[in-house]
């Protein structure tokens, strides 16, 4: 889909902790995931990290004995006596590129970062591409104008558009073994297969994968103005917003939501009452199937816009288009839907457990009370990936056994790690001896997951104290509900009918976002013909291609 993304449980973990990692970051996702070059043999099987931490050929030059056997079970303390591999001899700077605003603190956090890498003579230097920028500005990045060591990356940032024309730079087993010792020992074995594409493992995953159910977040004290109770369904979700549309935003110029660009996240939300997963998530060309307990055949799969759960869906938000529930320029909206709803422009947003970070900017207004609700509690919870968010050396880093060294300590050394998520302890944030964080006063200026590194250096330590207890409620009640896509392991190669993917997306980009925001005079119309036109471009030889590869990696399960 066009934002954040989907694998095994850690489940208080993400929802209270990811905040704007939102399992997933950002809310605009771009890319051609589940695209890549290659061969179409299984992702998991061809993994060349896959068995990184086994590898027994290449060993830093001192004994990692002595630290703890797994994130979580003690401090970890790195030295440059484990990188006697990495030619330390000269100075270098890291250049790192991450998506997102820079927090207030960041150069004083950065200072600390460098002052912490002196001994390894390196420096980190970072470039924030802004939510408002980054989808121009990261292809351009990684064409050669800027040097460039790291990049923040994932399956709804590029990560497959990017690896398909070779950005990446490609971590073996050896490398692996020799330039980040860390990794080797720490990051989840079963996490590498997920960024492993056509036997190339291309970017450092996160190290947690952990339940991501979609669910709205309300203004309650506007509901309970206008006599609305809970909400428990997708229909009573419809009756808020109508409301609001109808008797609100005439009077306080407040919009049931204040859509932008698209109505993808509130999309996920209503696709969760048809227990679907995706089988190819790839900005707007999605295939979609509804998950019954056994792995899809490749005739269950199919187009998201053919389905009459897409139809219906498209039909709902040209209802609540007409009733006024956001704005008739939605599609140019630079103010993000969370944004606004945290300005109190917006009587609610769709989105996982990261709501709550605006639900709270929302609520130090005077009066202001909000609620989340899960609208499909009868369904099951799908689950985020360890690749939702990933870090990646580019191909043209200048020194990538230095990046790779910096992307070891900031991922696994606990001091480096704790300082690019939390900020500064004592000033940003408290914490205690079993690893639960408090954010303090100062958090206003660097706040728990403020940056898209963090969500991909995240491991399973950290967890918030004292979590808002309406996101715990909910994240308690998914537990017994958390299913794995059991296609996540699938990967498209998309190489032998490049041309025609591209010519439907442009099909896809002109018309899903104005399907998603009803904002067309007649939905059946539309949509048919939307359908037409990608079929005209080559969706059948797409689909074609699709099911001739999946078909072959279905027989190996």
């Amino acid at each position: 889909m066009k934002k954040k993304k989907i694998l095994s449980v850690t489940l208080a973990t993400c929802l209270v902790m990811s905040t704007l990692a939102g399992c997933g970051g950002s809310k605009e996702d771009s890319g051609s995931a589940n695209s890549t070059p290659g061969s179409t043999a299984d992702s998991s099987s061809s993994g060349s990290a896959d068995n990184a931490a086994a590898s027994g050929d290449s060993a830093p030059a001192v004994s990692l004995d002595s630290l703890p056997a797994a994130v979580g079970e003690g401090p970890i303390a790195a030295s440059p006596d484990f990188y006697a591999s990495t030619d330390l001899s000269d100075p270098y700077t890291v250049n790192m590129y991450l998506i997102g605003d820079t927090p207030n603190d960041w150069e004083k956090v950065l200072g600390m970062v460098n002052d912490y890498l002196e001994p390894y003579n390196t420096d980190l230097a970072v470039t924030f591409m802004s939510w408002s920028d980054y989808q121009t500005m990261y292809s351009l990045v990684l064409a050669g104008g800027e040097q460039v060591d790291l990049i923040f990356t994932a399956p709804w940032c590029y990560m497959y558009t990017e690896a398909a024309k070779g950005s990446f730079y490609e971590l073996t087993d050896d490398f692996i073994a020799n330039y980040m010792p860390l990794a080797n020992k720490y990051q989840d074995k079963d996490s590498w297969s997920e960024t492993t594409l056509s036997g190339k493992t291309i970017a450092v995953p996160s190290n947690v994968a952990a339940a991501m159910g979609k669910i709205v977040a309300i203004r309650q004290d506007l509901a309970d103005k206008h006599g609305i109770g809970e909400l428990k369904t997708w229909d009573d979700y419809m009756n808020f917003m109508i409301t609001m549309g109808e008797k609100e935003t005439p009077e306080s110029g407040i919009y049931g939501l204040a859509s932008s660009v698209d109505n993808n996240e509130l999309w996920d939300v209503y696709r969760q009452q048809f227990d679907t997963f995706l089988a190819l998530d790839s900005d707007y060309f999605d295939m979609i199937y509804s998950w019954d307990g056994d792995l899809p055949t490749a005739d269950e799969i199919t187009m998201t816009y053919e389905t009459d759960w897409f139809r219906a869906y498209a039909k709902d938000m040209k209802t609540l288009a007409d009733a006024g529930c956001w704005s008739r320029s939605a599609l140019t909206n630079t103010v993000t839907d969370d944004d606004a709803f945290g300005a109190l422009q917006g009587a609610s947003i769709a989105w996982n457990g990261s709501v709550i970070t605006y639900v709270k900017q929302a609520e130090q207004s005077e009066g202001v009370k909000c609620a989340l609700y899960d609208l499909t509690t009868d369904h099951f919870v799908g689950c985020e990936a360890f690749s939702n968010n990933d870090m990646a050396i580019a191909a043209g880093s200048k020194n990538p056994e230095r990046a790779a060294m910096v992307l070891d300590l900031i991922k696994f050394d606990t001091y480096l790690n704790r300082l690019l998520i939390l900020g500064v302890e004592g000033e940003h944030y408290s914490i205690d001896d079993e690893g639960y964080y408090t954010e303090l006063d100062k958090s206003t200026d660097y706040a728990a997951y403020a940056i898209s590194a963090s969500w991909a250096i995240k491991n399973d330590d950290l967890h918030e104290a004292g979590a808002d207890p309406r996101m715990q409620a909910i994240s308690d009640a998914w537990g017994e509900r958390v299913e794995n896509n059991p296609t996540i392991t699938f990967v498209f190669d998309t190489t032998p009918v490049d041309s025609y993917v591209a010519a439907v997306k442009v099909v896809l980009d002109d018309y899903v976002p104005m399907l998603e925001l009803g904002l067309v005079d007649d939905v059946d119309k539309t949509l048919d013909e939307m359908i037409q036109k990608c079929y005209d471009s080559g969706l059948q030889n797409v689909k074609d291609e699709f099911k001739t590869q999946y078909e072959a990696w279905y027989a190996t399960r």
